[in-house]
């Protein structure tokens, strides 16, 4: 199977899981491109951000047009996440092939293990604490610009239980953060030495985008629950060979 094949293929997997399930979707893409596409550690997390803000700012169009997004407390969660991201970006490439994937594999285990649990639930009259919005904001930036993820099963969570958003602007919103936090982090690794094979990337984003099209049709003619619990236990497998890759 040629590269420009497995692009197409990772690509559309990825788009279709974001489609489907919201956050926790660009986790594929990572490592798609280094198994699948042969790409660095350091080099799969640039061009995994660069999938992720397209991915990303497509969809929030959709959502803002369905009236889905709450532009102020986004902006504010997202302003305390632009430093973090942006110093995340800059620090990527400089780190170790090996910590890279391990701190990956982490990640992907516990955004596997929050989806195998019930979704949360809004609260009416949650106290909205700034330096709790900061903090949360700020650690999302923070593994949005290292690890090159969107981090929608961080930022959904956090939209409604600290920021106290109904779910649906909570999905609609956390695109919103994502995409100013991946654009930081993108914009801090300009002046890296790392590469990205366009020939790949291109058609991968290209494939996600019209993907995530796919999911959201999937999404609604089969139990959500059911597509969560599937794509966790697949994305723990995922999490486990990236950590003994990583040990070994």
């Amino acid at each position: 199977m040629t590269a420009l094949v497995l692009a197409l293929v990772a690509g559309a997997v990825t788009g279709i899981a974001l489609g489907a399930l919201g956050g926790g979707g660009s986790m594929l893409a990572v490592p798609a491109l280094i198994y699948l596409l042969d790409c660095t550690p350091a080099a799969a997390t640039t061009a995994s951000l660069i999938v992720v803000t397209v991915t990303s700012a497509t969809a929030l169009v959709a959502h803002a047009r369905a009236g889905a997004v709450h532009w102020r407390g986004g902006a504010i969660f997202a302003a305390a996440g632009l430093v973090p991201a942006a110093l995340g970006g800059a620090l990527s490439p400089r780190l170790p092939s090996a910590l890279l994937t391990g701190a990956f594999a982490v990640i992907a285990g516990v955004a596997a293990l929050r989806m195998l649990r019930p979704s949360a639930s809004a609260q009416d009259g949650i106290p909205v604490r700034p330096v709790r919005v900061a903090g949360a904001g700020a650690g999302l930036g923070a593994v949005t610009g290292v690890l090159g993820v969107g981090g929608g099963f961080l930022a959904v969570p956090a939209l409604v239980n600290v920021v106290g958003l109904r779910m649906r602007a909570a999905v609609g919103t956390s695109l919103l953060v994502i995409t100013v936090n991946s654009l930081a982090a993108l914009a801090a690794r300009a002046g890296s030495t790392v590469s990205v094979d366009w020939t790949h990337i291109g058609p991968f984003t290209a494939a996600a985008v019209l993907g995530a099209w796919d999911g959201r049709r999937l999404a609604a003619r089969v139990s959500s629950d059911l597509l969560r619990r599937l794509f966790a236990w697949a994305l723990l497998l995922v999490a486990a060979v990236m950590l003994a890759d990583a040990v070994v």
